[in-house]
Order: C-alpha cells, then sequence, then structure tokens
C-alpha cells in the first residue's frame, strides 16, 4: 500500500516574485503553478475599494500575482501593494495602511495574506493539508543591525505561522540556490551563488557535490555567507532618479534670490517617489498642500507643475513602473525612451545604456564587493571558486553579470532559472528535513 501523502512546502517569498514548492513522485519536489502555466508569481496584491459592504472583521476583496497588476493597470480603484519583503525589520510592519474604500490594514497582514494564498495553491495542488514548510530567507533582511534582521525573520515567522504553518524552518535563499545547483555537479566543487533579486544581493560559498548531495547536515559544507541590502529595485530608483524625476524638478536649481546663489530644490519628496513602500505617504494631504506652496522654490515652474501632477493625480507606482521597464530595455546595451505621456503630453525622457551604468555604477560595485568579501570570509582566493552559480531576477543585467564574472575569472559562469532556482533548492532542503524526519 502507499504511505501517507508528505504535506511539506517551500516557499520563496521574493521582494518581486514568488514561488512554492511541494513534495513529488520518488523522494523529489515540483514547483506548484500559481497562475497559468506559470510557477512563479509577482509578489503582489491589489485590495479593491469599490465592493459590496462587508461583514463586520471582513477583509476587502483581493487579487493577487499577475491578477493584482492588472487590476492596477486596468484604473480600478484600490491599493496595489509590492515590494511587501522590503517592510520586515522596519517599523512599518506593525503600521497599517490605507487600502482604500475607508479600509486599512497592517503590512504585516498584507504579507500574511499573500502567504495564506501561496499556501492555498499548495494545498490545492497537493490534495492535502499543510502545516510545515522551509521559507527561504535573505542572509541579511537588515544590514548592519541584527536585532531588527531577527525581529524581520520573526515577523515572517509570525504571518506563516498565522497562516497554519506550525512547523517552520528557514534556509538562506543564497544556500537553497546552491542545492539546486548541485543536482548537475558531476564532481565535488566550491561554488558561489550570486542570488540577485529585487530586495537584497546574497552570496554564499558552498561545498557540493554528487557524494554530499543526501546528507541531511551541510553545515560543514556551507562556507560562507554575506549580502547586502542592494538589488534590482535599487537599481529602478536609481534609474527613476536619474532619467524621470528630473524632469519633474529633482536636483534642480530654484530662482537667484538677490546676491545669493540658487538654492537647490528640496529632495525628500523624489527620494520617496522612488521608493516603493513610501509613494503613498506622499499623497497625505498635509503633504500635498505643502508640496501647493512650494512654487516659489522652483526657477522652472514646468518641474513643480509635472511634480503636482504626479502626486494629485497619484502617478508615483505608475512611474517607478516605467523605470523598472527602462532597466529591462537597456539591459543588453539598448537605448530607450521613457514615455511621461501621464506627466504632461508628449514628454519622453531618453534613457542611453551608459547613462543607465552610470546611474547604477555604485550599487553594482558594492554587489561585487560583497561577492569578494564573501570568498574572503570562507577562507579562499577569486581562483579557488570553481562556479559562480546565478540566480534572481536582477541577474539578467548583462552589466552586473559581467563584473561579477570578471571578478572571479577561474570560475565557470552557470546559470540557474533566474525566478525559480531558490524555490526549487528549497523544495531539495525541505524534502530532506521532514520527509527523511518520517
Amino acid at each position: 500500500m502507499p504511505g501517507p501523502t508528505l504535506s511539506y512546502c517551500a516557499i520563496d517569498f521574493g521582494t518581486s516574485n514568488s514561488a512554492i514548492a511541494i513534495p513529488a513522485d520518488h523522494g523529489s519536489s515540483r514547483l506548484v503553478e500559481l497562475e497559468a502555466g506559470e510557477s512563479t508569481m509577482p509578489t503582489a496584491v491589489f485590495y479593491f475599494a469599490e465592493h459590496e459592504p462587508l461583514a463586520p472583521g471582513a477583509e476587502p476583496p483581493r487579487a493577487f500575482g499577475r491578477a493584482a497588476i492588472a487590476a492596477y493597470v486596468d484604473g480600478y480603484e484600490g491599493r496595489l501593494m509590492r515590494s511587501m519583503k522590503s517592510i520586515l525589520g522596519s517599523s512599518l510592519v506593525e503600521q497599517t495602511t490605507d487600502v482604500g474604500g475607508g479600509h486599512a490594514v497592517k503590512f504585516l497582514d498584507v504579507i500574511t495574506g499573500y502567504l495564506r494564498h501561496l499556501r492555498h495553491a499548495a494545498e490545492t495542488a497537493l490534495g492535502a493539508p499543510i502545516t510545515q514548510a522551509v521559507l527561504g530567507r535573505p542572509v541579511f533582511f537588515v544590514d548592519g543591525d541584527a536585532t531588527r534582521d531577527a525581529q524581520a525573520q520573526a515577523s515572517l515567522e509570525a504571518a506563516a505561522r498565522a497562516v497554519g504553518l506550525r512547523d517552520v524552518v528557514f534556509q538562506y535563499e543564497p544556500i537553497a540556490a546552491a542545492f539546486d545547483f548541485e543536482q548537475q555537479a558531476t564532481r565535488e566543487q566550491c561554488v558561489l551563488v550570486a542570488d540577485i533579486g529585487g530586495g537584497t544581493s546574497d552570496f554564499s560559498v558552498v561545498r557540493v557535490g554528487p557524494d554530499r548531495r543526501d546528507r541531511t547536515d551541510r553545515k560543514d559544507d556551507i562556507l560562507a555567507s554575506h549580502g547586502v541590502h542592494i538589488a534590482g529595485t535599487d537599481f529602478d530608483r536609481r534609474i527613476e532618479l536619474t532619467g524621470i524625476l528630473r524632469e519633474l524638478g529633482y536636483g534642480a536649481s530654484g530662482p537667484a534670490r538677490g546676491d545669493q546663489p540658487p538654492r537647490e530644490v528640496p529632495s525628500a519628496v523624489y527620494f520617496d517617489l522612488a521608493t516603493w513602500h513610501l509613494i503613498n505617504t506622499v499623497y497625505q494631504p498635509g503633504r500635498v498642500a505643502e508640496l501647493k506652496n512650494m512654487a516659489a522654490f522652483y526657477a522652472d515652474p514646468r518641474h513643480h507643475r509635472r511634480l503636482l501632477r504626479t502626486v494629485s493625480e497619484r502617478l508615483g507606482h505608475e512611474l517607478l513602473a516605467r523605470a523598472e521597464a527602462a532597466k529591462i530595455a537597456v539591459a543588453d546595451g539598448a537605448d530607450t525612451q521613457i514615455d511621461l505621456d501621464l506627466v504632461e503630453r508628449a514628454l519622453r525622457v531618453p534613457l542611453s545604456a551608459p547613462q543607465a551604468a552610470e546611474a547604477i555604477d555604485g550599487d553594482v560595485e558594492r554587489i561585487v564587493e560583497a561577492a569578494r568579501q564573501t570568498v574572503v570570509q570562507a577562507g579562499l582566493t577569486a581562483a579557488s571558486v570553481d562556479a559562480l552559480y546565478f540566480t534572481g531576477g536582477s541577474t539578467g543585467l548583462r552589466l552586473l553579470t559581467k563584473r561579477l564574472a570578471a571578478s572571479f575569472p577561474a570560475a565557470r559562469a552557470v546559470r540557474g532559472d533566474r525566478l525559480a532556482s531558490v524555490a526549487t533548492g528549497l523544495g531539495l532542503h525541505a524534502q530532506r528535513r521532514f520527509a527523511v524526519a518520517r
């Protein structure tokens, strides 16, 4: 007779995209189809503001993933939430935010609702309840602050337990990616995993090989892990500040006053407009009123007019999305035009590959330096790294991967599934952790 159904899952809750793995036949795991034909799903939630009256305590209707983004693009009234992972470890996690229709929710409850959606999809695919889970986590949720980093993991664990996952284990995301890489390893080697997603750039040096693959305790094989809280959303932010928000007055000067040199326009509003989870703070009535009274700060009145239109029409998230699209468009060295017709008729901003490269150069160098430091912490030299394994959505940026590969010229560069390698590796770890324990 067949044995009992194994009922665990592995969740890759990413800043930009998420995936989940469940047990499969013959002691393996498989990714769940979260949307039609797709095993990964944007980490996005849309709260609909227009709906039937709710019962006391009921939550507003929501859409998840691509459906959430489609609802936002199609112009439904409501609130799109993305990059929720970035609030873990911050004071925002217990704060409430307006989602439209007179409703407000805690940021942590947004994460909880998204995890509940993932768990439901996994249980539907498995045909059984799931109470055990491996969750991926970055090497650092918060750079340089161990207390806040621990708080971030505790918050994510609390959200997981709130949806019914009682036995929760965490694994570093780049180590999970190393387990995925190990499936193709034919000999023992040291691999440097570069897991560069939307919110963090994480690195691990892991000893892998066919003789180590089935071990349940891999502590001795993990030689070093390191990371920085810089990744794809930071690139988007730099591109928006450089290529879009300068047309709205970022970095511009005010009018000359007597013999005083012109002063730079206050920049706080622009930094908030370029940071996903802070954009809605710009729309607060008091802040809007303050911005309306700042016309005299601008030498070019068009800048102030464009800024006010952006704020009054709540265009901040759309501008950041266009910055992300521009980053992708120039990723392979091409030039692009950013259409800002929604801000001002016929307004377009050219963005060249060299401009984009210059905008993100400092961030890229910090990421590359983190990779070098990981190898140093492992007690190795660059020449000792046998393979460089790329995973995470931001490894599609050729400039970044070329700089990393140049730092480890002896390593064989291998590309995993940019969006699913971590989930696959977490599934392998979950199988070893939960199936073997039975």
